[in-house]
């Protein structure tokens, strides 16, 4: 009896939850090939062999590929299916298949669509060409005459299941279509087979044909399609061979069935999966997921036969997961990592935002624009040659807006100052992102740099503005203004700035950017009307020195200077905590059990308390008397994550319960020495009583307040029965209503329609005394005027 696989558990869970995008068209929509899957694995038969065979005549069923396909979907395959037998079951499981198949790897009929023909009613050979619409004519499936395929186009549009395939060909000067030696229309790809040639319960003999934009694809969903259904012919597992002939006089015969071996080490699959099983276990897990294993003599090697239902298997990572289920995911040992890291933000990106923060406190606006560029921003735009710029170019560039990979930042500020010229001004935009640069020692030809740039758009040039905020940024990144060993500007020429108006930007020497007042022949190329100054410069270089240092800390770039002298710790001497106690409510921290405790209650916990560091996490680091034992992975691990907390502790958020016991005159070690303390106890008595009399006082003048009440205010619409009821009278009788903390408000009729009005009014309530039940149930007592009540507003006072 076959199951429902929603129902499975264990390995046939694990097997069901396994199969991939591929392997999944094989098995999910297909009951049979699910439960040969499961008899395999069960060892109750082996994996199927597939077989291409010639058929008996000698002479294969032949389809034959025009040069006019070129155009729409150049590609096809075929096969046949010889002798079949059908039942309802499975007939209805081939359509799904198909089905499924399109909705997925077919990429909904995009890449491949699959037609499927009772080879009873046809002749070969096949043609498989391209014509206009106009001259296509034929009965499509269950319908009763014949349409153009500009009809059907029109027809379809409406129909729910159709009319989502029609953009793929609709655009298409031409469309593809299949006939028979006989003229007959088999299909037209992807909309619609032909109803003449449509399969039934009583087809022996299929004919399958793929069309397609992408021939791999075209022979996995071949392959997938008739091995799943082989199982029904005549001579189980046996494909009948077809042959394409392509415009080019190349003929090849499909489908294909390839099986491939792939080699790989009985430890390799161990190591990956965790486990210890000897190369033979290994090689009859394999076998148990259809993959034929089989050692080879050679050390631990084990040789896998991957066969055509499996196009999913495309690395030796994927034999491994196979591995894993047949061995069962639960049966895996659950260890603890053998290391641990913290994670820590990328270098260059933390120092982006540090930036981005510190230059839009400065006053200026972030935009982020498009990596594509056309080649004339920055070529004739920027008044270069673009072969001058070193631009990365797109090979097929769909629009003339993105025809290379951006070389510098200012055209797409400009692009966005000339997109706001109505805005304010000044209008002050700065963006920090990478450009694409050549670069032939890279194995792609091409290195990302991350680069940062500004621009003053005003009715001045603002050439201070923009050199301001350059000092400004040199400064939070503690480069000093000097000349060898800090930063420096020299004058420097740029078809980009206006003559005299340029500077180039040294940092220890080495030139790093440039600024100044962009060429009035730039500005107008962008279609603005003003000056405008520009900064752009490479912060790459400043990943070194004294910005590593800021990198490796959690704090805001205006705390470098006051954060100067650090620890290796990161913390201040200042900033040490004081002495704590070690008792927690683990334990004691100074002993091995309380140290055990609390790694054990880490070991699934980020923090102590909560989804974020808190005080409870600060505290008990200070607890603890020192770094923990490596052994304690859990508890070490949490130990080095809190210690990079540690500049920044006193910022984070209150815990909600103390976990660390506070401190008792046992703790202290110098309890009996007292070098400003009193023999006498009067004193301290004296103090006591102090103190309990102004908790007293307090206490008393905290009752005289008077309580916050909590009120609400309420908008009801009250509805009469019609257009003849009293509404004078109908609010009377609701301003009748009274309650302890009720006050009514204002009210107004409204129009509802056909001549009748509700009544509108309002009401502050304390929510303790009043609710909205009450005064619903208070009004719809006056039946006789009012039909219904509805809260129409309720807003917290």
């Amino acid at each position: 009896m076959q199951q429902d696989p929603r129902q499975l558990t264990g390995w046939r869970a694990d097997c069901w939850r396994h199969l991939s995008v591929e392997k999944a068209e094989e098995c999910r929509w297909n009951i049979d090939g699910w439960g040969g899957v499961l008899r395999t694995h069960s060892r109750m038969l082996e994996a199927p062999r597939y077989v291409r065979v010639s058929p008996v005549s000698g002479q294969p069923q032949k389809l034959i590929i025009t040069k006019e396909t070129a155009a729409v979907r150049p590609y096809a395959v075929a096969a046949v299916l010889r002798d079949i037998t059908f039942t309802q079951e499975r007939y209805d499981s081939f359509i799904e298949l198909q089905e499924k198949l399109h909705q997925n790897i077919c990429r909904k009929r995009s890449i491949v669509a699959i037609g499927t023909h009772d080879l009873d009613t046809t002749s070969g050979p096949f043609t498989y060409t391209a014509k206009p619409p106009s001259e296509i004519c034929f009965q499509p499936l269950n319908q009763t005459k014949e349409f153009t395929a500009t009809e059907l186009m029109s027809l379809y549009r409406t129909d729910s299941h159709l009319k989502h395939y029609l953009h793929i060909i609709e655009d298409k000067p031409v469309y593809p279509v299949i006939y028979d030696s006989n003229g007959i229309v088999l299909s037209m790809p992807p909309i619609i087979n032909g109803d003449h040639t449509k399969i039934s319960l009583k087809t022996k003999n299929v004919f399958i044909e793929c069309t397609a934009t992408d021939l791999t694809k075209a022979k996995v969903v071949l392959d997938t399609l008739v091995t799943m259904f082989s199982q029904y012919c005549s001579q189980p597992f046996t494909v009948e061979e077809a042959e394409v002939v392509y415009p080019d006089g190349k003929t090849c015969l499909y489908p294909e069935l390839p099986y491939r071996k792939e080699k790989l080490s009985g430890e390799f699959v161990n190591r990956k999966i965790g486990i210890n099983e000897s190369t033979e276990t290994v090689a009859q897990l394999l076998t148990r997921m259809c993959l034929l294993s089989k050692l080879t003599g050679v050390g631990d090697q084990i040789e896998v036969e991957i066969p055509p239902t499996r196009s999913d298997i495309i690395h030796a990572c994927d034999i491994v997961e196979d591995a894993a289920i047949a061995y069962g995911f639960n049966n895996i040992t659950r260890t603890t990592p053998r290391s641990y890291t913290v994670a820590t933000q990328f270098p260059l990106n933390k120092l982006t935002e540090l930036l981005r923060q510190d230059v839009a406190a400065a006053g200026f606006t972030e935009v982020l624009t498009f990596a594509l560029c056309s080649k004339e921003d920055v070529g004739d735009k920027l008044g270069k040659k673009i072969s001058e710029t070193g631009a990365a170019h797109i090979s097929n560039p769909k629009t003339a807006e993105f025809q290379v990979a951006r070389t510098t930042l200012l055209p797409g500020l400009l692009k966005t100052i000339a997109a706001n010229k109505k805005m304010p001004l000044p209008l002050k935009l700065f963006e920090i992102s990478d450009v694409v640069l050549k670069d032939k020692s890279k194995d792609v030809g091409a290195r990302n740099s991350r680069r940062f740039c500004a621009v003053y758009y005003n009715k001045s040039p603002g050439f201070e503005v923009i050199h301001g905020l350059m000092d400004r940024t040199m400064q939070l990144l503690g480069v000093k203004p000097l000349r060898g060993e800090g930063y420096h500007i020299q004058a420097a020429e740029d078809s980009i700035f206006f003559p005299g108006r340029c500077a180039e930007i040294f940092v220890d020497g080495k030139s790093v950017g440039r600024l100044g007042v962009l060429h009035p022949n730039v500005v107008t190329r962008f279609e603005l009307t003003m000056p405008c100054s520009a900064l752009e410069m490479d912060i790459e270089p400043f990943l070194g020195q004294s910005a590593e240092a800021l990198l490796t800390l959690d704090i805001p770039m205006q705390g470098v200077f006051k954060n100067k002298y650090l620890t290796q710790e990161g913390v201040r001497p200042d900033q040490r905590a004081p002495l704590t106690s070690t008792k927690t409510v683990f334990g004691d921290l100074s002993s091995p059990a309380g140290l055990a405790a609390l790694d054990s209650y880490l070991s699934d916990k980020s923090y102590v308390e909560g989804f974020m560091a808190t005080q409870a996490d600060t505290a008990m680091f200070d607890a603890l008397p020192s770094a923990p034992c490596p052994t304690l992975c859990h508890l070490s691990r949490w130990y080095n994550h809190i210690r990079s907390f540690q500049t920044e502790r006193t910022h984070l958020p209150t815990v909600k319960k103390e976990l660390v016991l506070p401190l008792t005159d046992e703790d202290h070690d110098d309890d009996d020495i007292d070098l400003f303390g009193s023999d006498d106890e009067a004193e301290n008595e004296e103090a006591e009583r102090i103190k309990k009399q102004r908790l007293a006082e307090y206490e008393a003048k905290k009752s005289k307040k008077p309580a916050l009440v909590a009120k609400s205010s309420i908008l009801l619409d009250v509805k009469p029965w019609d257009d003849e009821t009293d509404m004078a009278e109908l609010e009377e009788r609701v301003r009748s209503v009274s309650m302890e903390g009720l006050l009514w408000g204002r009210s107004k009729l409204v129009p509802v329609g056909y001549g009748i009005r509700k009544l509108q009014i309002g009401c502050v309530v304390e929510d303790d005394k009043v609710g909205t039940d009450l005064l619903e149930e208070a009004i719809t007592a006056f039946d006789q005027y009012v039909q219904s009540v509805d809260v129409a507003a309720f807003n917290k006072i």
